[in-house]
């Protein structure tokens, strides 16, 4: 296994901490401490408690990830378009 080779799995957050962290239970009940990775800060996506996420791991500390992407929740719907407007 590569240095730069990391693990995935999907979770759901359970819990928000202060510092841009949180808590996530993985789908085999292990829970971890994560933090959002950058590209997921730079398009400000928001993360809250019962999103469903796909968390990236070390193979060295199975207790740390970073979450790289959040799932859109089932049924969702987008939301209304954005409209440009101009001062006058």
């Amino acid at each position: 296994m590569a240095k730069e080779e990391a693990v995935e799995f999907d979770g759901l957050i359970t819990e928000l901490l202060p510092e841009g962290r949180f808590r996530v239970r993985l789908e085999n009940d292990h829970e971890i401490l994560a933090y959002t990775a950058g590209k997921m800060k730079k398009n400000r996506i928001r993360s809250m408690v019962g999103d469903r996420v796909t968390v990236e791991m070390t193979p060295y500390d199975m207790d740390r990830g970073r979450i790289t992407f959040r799932h859109k929740p089932e049924g969702a719907r987008p939301g209304p378009a954005r409209t440009q407007y101009r001062r006058r």
